[in-house]
């Protein structure tokens, strides 16, 4: 053995030098020290915790190199969201985006930018303690990621003791840092070639190869991919921190965290124009992968401020790099039946390898698309991958034609259930509107007894799935004749939760008229057609024996909706399920008809919409309101009458508060439209 100093803080000292030197090589790429002394350092070291096993702690070099496999991954609850990106295809596309914020907020006009490169990797999420690193996790679904912290450690980019750098720089107690875990395409070639002369399997890009290696239940074979991160923002910390995108990235540097040397800092939204168009050409040169490039708005207050576009944060947009592109035969074109009905055709391709991933099918986006473009089976076909992701067909190679390739007809009838399909005027989509279909009847079904249709508690997607698969039900209409009996075999139930399903199924016969009809789940009409259709037929044996020109009178009924109504009521199958619908007496009369929704106290108000509405789009809630009288508006001001505030709302909340505006949250809202 080794002979090696066994004073504790020689220990510290030497593991401090070794944390320096992982750094200086790893993410400064710039060594002080030869591979040969390095490696003599972590000989002392070992030596030194072979005989004091006590001194090991969690920032120590040696706890790199990985352990033995676990069983699997334990969750982790992120300390806030782990946002996605909403994207943009071109400098049209920023533009637009930045016009939009703009309107939300005009200090935009004033802010500045930093421009990041959105790396082909696998996002993770770092914490640390008192400077330690003591977790590491996955995105997952945003909210619950993956344990993978034994994985984490063995990438040595990554500090296990923070500051590395600059030991003057202030560490909060609790730091949660977010970045990229990557591998370079000079290190996957190396891999792949090393792997190649093992004679084991070689793999298809960088991305996936990731992504697989911190997913490795045995930590060791995780240690053996050259894995590497950058650090990008702070997701939680117990003291302050910078409140600019740009100070973020220069504060994580001084930590001692690889920082993308490619981020830029753009005083104007010009100045991201042109460091965009920069991005075009330096992309075929870097040595690693990126997808795009990440805009974000350099104030993270200003940033917050701006709220989200549905689960999109508005502060930072992905302008995403046109799609690569490779040529394969179209063997043949299917069609998918969605849990909406949409009939979808889909190519079914000769295998082709595109940007490291073997494509063998592609969608054809709609049936008109295949007409417009004069796709034929056996053509020769352009297919790209939409955002490096999504491959679709773009068109056929004509010059490549032998004179045996065969057109393609749309569909009559829906190929899963044999009923007649249906295609309005006008619209691009083809649908089986046969409420009993098996493709859809999962999707009609939890549309049904959903919050907004029949609002039947306790039948979640899971029972839903069940009945289906049981064949227990095949309409929405059975649901009415299950009893306690009926439910009993199904996994998880015991007697009381029969009884309270069966119950509260019993239940929901009291729901009024315009719940039943959006139930239905008819194509184009939801929550607020169903409402206005209640109003004016009063039942629904007025609305089955309604003509198309009887629903074109109804304010905001078009010749499409009028005719999806007709042509679902038509259908022998809606019929039947109408039917049953009736003799198990869910058939309700609206308590009150009236002549006009222009009666309604929402008559003449004026409503403003901040934050995310869960029932509603801003279509939605627009054609609502407007339906109950109202009107919206985009900014508050004192002649505003209500504020309706969603999830996440913005500054708007503030001004209404400062201006004493009645703020609605959506449950009171709906109370006071009566749609409780």
């Amino acid at each position: 053995m080794t002979s090696t100093p066994l004073d504790k803080s020689a220990y510290e000292k030497i593991k401090e030098e070794i944390n320096l030197h992982n750094y200086r090589y790893h993410v400064m790429d710039d060594p002080l020290i030869s591979d040969a002394v390095f490696d003599q350092l972590l000989v002392k070291i070992r030596d030194i915790e072979e005989q004091h096993p006590d001194w090991i702690t969690a920032d120590s070099p040696t706890q790199r190199a990985g352990s033995l496999a676990i069983d699997k991954f334990d969750k982790v609850i992120h300390p806030a969201s782990i946002l996605s990106l909403s994207n943009a295809f071109n400098l049209a596309d920023l533009t637009t985006w930045k016009n939009r914020i703009a309107k939300v907020d005009d200090r935009v006009e004033r802010t500045s930018y930093v421009a990041e490169p959105k790396i082909d990797g696998l996002t993770v999420v770092l914490h640390y303690q008192n400077g330690i690193f003591v977790q590491g996790a996955t995105r997952g679904n945003g909210e619950i990621g993956e344990d993978i912290t034994e994985n984490i450690r063995t990438i040595r980019s990554i500090p296990l003791r923070i500051p590395v750098k600059n030991k003057d720089v202030v560490v909060p107690e609790r730091l949660v840092v977010r970045g990229e875990v990557y591998i370079t395409i000079s290190d996957f070639e190396a891999l792949n070639n090393r792997l190649a002369e093992m004679g084991e399997k070689t793999y298809l890009n960088p991305r996936n190869t990731a992504a697989g290696s911190l997913r490795q239940l045995d930590s060791r074979i995780t240690a053996q991919r050259p894995l590497r991160l950058y650090a990008y923002a702070i997701v939680d910390a117990s003291g302050p921190v910078p409140q600019t995108q740009w100070g973020v990235l220069q504060y994580l540097e001084s930590l001692g965290f690889h920082v993308s040397q490619y981020s830029t800092f753009c005083p104007t939204f010009q100045d991201v124009l042109q460091e965009a168009e920069l991005w075009q050409q330096r992309r075929e040169n870097l040595n690693f992968e990126v997808d795009g490039v990440v805009i974000k708005v350099d104030d993270l207050t200003l940033a917050a401020d701006l709220g989200f576009a549905g689960k999109d944060p508005r502060g930072a947009v992905a302008l995403k790099f046109p799609a690569r592109e490779e040529v394969t035969l179209l063997n043949d074109i299917g069609v998918n039946v969605g849990r909406t009905g949409v009939l979808t055709p889909y190519a079914i391709l000769n295998p082709v390898e595109i940007g490291g991933v073997v494509v063998k099918q592609a969608t054809l986006h709609n049936f008109d698309y295949i007409e417009e473009k004069d796709i034929r089976i056996g053509d020769s076909v352009f297919v790209k991958r939409a955002g490096d992701v999504i491959p679709y067909v773009i068109g056929p190679v004509v010059d490549l034609r032998t004179g045996n390739e065969r057109i393609f007809v749309a569909p009559e009838v829906c190929p899963v259930c044999g009923q007649e399909s249906q295609h309005l005027e006008g619209e691009v989509a083809w649908f089986c509107v046969n409420a009993a279909c098996p493709a859809q009847l999962v999707r009609n079904l939890e549309y049904f007894v959903s919050r907004q249709a029949m609002d039947i508690v306790g039948m979640g997607i899971k029972i839903v799935e069940q009945l289906v698969t049981e064949k227990i039900v095949e309409d929405v209409a059975d649901l009415y004749r299950l009893g306690v009996d009926d439910l009993l075999p199904l996994e998880g139930f015991a007697r009381k939760k029969a009884e309270n399903l069966v119950e509260a199924i019993q239940g929901s016969k009291e729901r009024p008229l315009n719940r039943v009809i959006t139930a239905l789940g008819i194509h184009g009409v939801g929550e607020v057609m169903g409402a206005a259709l209640a109003v004016h037929f009063g039942s629904l044996d007025a609305l089955i024996n309604a003509s198309i020109t009887d629903l074109m009178n109804i304010e905001g009924i078009g010749p499409n909706i009028a005719e999806a109504v007709v042509k679902w009521i038509q259908q022998p199958q809606n019929q039947k399920v109408l039917e049953k619908l009736k003799n198990f007496g869910v058939w309700p009369i609206a308590t009150q008809k009236k002549n006009s929704v222009r009666e309604s106290i929402f008559a003449n108000k004026v409503f403003v919409v901040t934050g995310t509405l869960e029932n509603f789009s801003r279509t939605e809630i627009k054609e609502f309101i407007e339906n109950l009288g109202g009107k919206i508006t985009g900014s508050v001001s004192k002649s505003t009458d209500y504020l309706l505030m969603g999830e996440n709302p913005g500054s708007k909340l503030t001004k209404a508060q400062e201006l004493n505006i009645k703020i609605l949250t959506e449950t009171e809202f709906l109370e006071l439209a009566g749609h409780s």
